[in-house]
C-alpha cells in the first residue's frame, strides 16, 4: 500500500471527526501507520470541521495534508475550499444529498452519494458520514470492508453498544450504493 492522503470536511455535528477516528482505526487494526488529526472551529455545532487521515506502510512524518489523494465533502463551502486540493488521479466523494453542485474537474474520480438522504431512509439520521465512509471502502483500492465492525466496535463506548449495529447499517447502505 502506498501512501492515502485522506480529508474529510463538512459542519460541524455531521460525524467529520468519527469518520476519520473510523479510517484511522481501521488502519490501525490493519498494521498500518495512522495519522489523525481533527479540526474545527469554535462553534460546538454548526461551525467547519475537517480531519486528516493519513495510512501507509511506512512512519507518517506529518499529519498535515496539503494535497490529499481521497476528498471527502459533507457541505458546499468544503467542496469548494478543497476540490482543487486533490492530487491528479485522486477521488472525491461527494454528499449529493446536501451538496447540488458538480465537480469539474476531468482528472479525478467523483462519487456523488447522496448520504444524508440515505441515512434518513435507513432510519439511521446522525450517520450519513458512516454511508459516506461504507462507500469509501467499496471503492479506495486500498482499503476493504472486512474489519469494520471490528473497527466500529472499537470506537462505540460499551454504554452506547447499541449503536454498533446502527453504525454497520449505514457502512452497508453505503457498501451497497450503486449510484
Amino acid at each position: 500500500m502506498k501512501t492515502t492522503q485522506i480529508l474529510i470536511a463538512g459542519f460541524g455535528g455531521q460525524g467529520i471527526l468519527f469518520a476519520g477516528k473510523f479510517l484511522a482505526y481501521k488502519g490501525l487494526l490493519e498494521d498500518l501507520q495512522v495519522s489523525w488529526l481533527p479540526s474545527y472551529g469554535p462553534e460546538m455545532r454548526g461551525g467547519t470541521a475537517n480531519c486528516n487521515v493519513i495510512l501507509s506502510e511506512n512512519p507518517v512524518g506529518s499529519p498535515i495534508i496539503t494535497d490529499p489523494d481521497v476528498l471527502i465533502v459533507m457541505n458546499l463551502p468544503s467542496l469548494q475550499k478543497y476540490v482543487n486540493t486533490v492530487v491528479p488521479g485522486g477521488q472525491i466523494y461527494v454528499d449529493s444529498a446536501l451538496i447540488h453542485e458538480k465537480v469539474e474537474r476531468t482528472d479525478v474520480q467523483v462519487y456523488y452519494i447522496p448520504a444524508t438522504q440515505m441515512a434518513n431512509d435507513a432510519g439511521v439520521s446522525t450517520l450519513a458520514n458512516m454511508v459516506m465512509m461504507g462507500h469509501v471502502l467499496k471503492n479506495h483500492p486500498e482499503l476493504t470492508f472486512e474489519g469494520t465492525e471490528a473497527t466500529v466496535q472499537k470506537l462505540v463506548p460499551p454504554a452506547k453498544a447499541q449503536l454498533v449495529e446502527l453504525n454497520m447499517k449505514a457502512l452497508q447502505a453505503g457498501r451497497d450504493y450503486e449510484g
